[in-house]
């Protein structure tokens, strides 16, 4: 699965190197493309760098034949897919489903005020921990990242994200048993 690449060589399929030389190379043309389809600057920044994410996931990586053309396919299918979900968001605004919310006997004041208080607990022991392992938390249990993600935003390899993710949880279940 040799292809060539825009440096020449021949390698495999997409490598981080290849696929960074295709950021250089593309980053411009992908923005021109997302801001000519309807999206501000900072979505399409947002988009262009998820083209990226997906061209170095490992089991699209194996893959590749074409990264440029690929490159493309990508950035079409998450047009595709942001304007399906808008189309669905318009078509339910959250508006419909606050208005057809009942507050039931889950929702009793003690039962708030106990949500708080645990609340601000956990927001306590984050602050507590090392900065890396409550970035990694947080990212990884609070906005659902994938550690893939989460590894080339940090800078990190996956390993020390899963470690630092361990150690993470391990550190916030420990401090909730100190503090009940």
């Amino acid at each position: 699965m040799a292809t060539e690449h825009l440096d020449g060589k021949q390698d495999k399929a997409c490598s981080h190197g290849a696929a960074e030389l295709l950021a250089r190379r593309y980053q411009g043309v992908l923005l021109r493309y997302f801001a000519r389809r309807g999206f501000t600057v900072s979505e399409a920044q947002d988009l262009s760098q998820e083209v990226f994410v997906q061209l170095t996931r490992p089991e699209v990586v194996e893959r590749i034949t074409e990264p440029e053309a690929y490159l493309f396919t990508i950035a079409g299918n998450l047009c595709h897919d942001h304007y399906r979900r808008k189309a669905i968001r318009q078509a339910h605004p959250p508006e419909d489903f606050y208005e057809n919310f009942h507050c039931s006997a889950e929702f009793a004041p003690d039962r708030l005020i106990e949500g708080r208080e645990e609340l601000d607990l956990i927001i306590k022991i984050l602050r507590e921990m090392p900065e890396r392992m409550r970035n990694v938390f947080v990212l990884a249990r609070l906005e659902n990242v994938p550690r893939a993600e989460i590894a080339l935003r940090l800078g990190m390899s996956k390993r020390t994200i899963e470690q630092d993710l361990a150690l993470a949880t391990a550190f916030l279940a420990a401090r909730r048993r100190r503090a009940t």
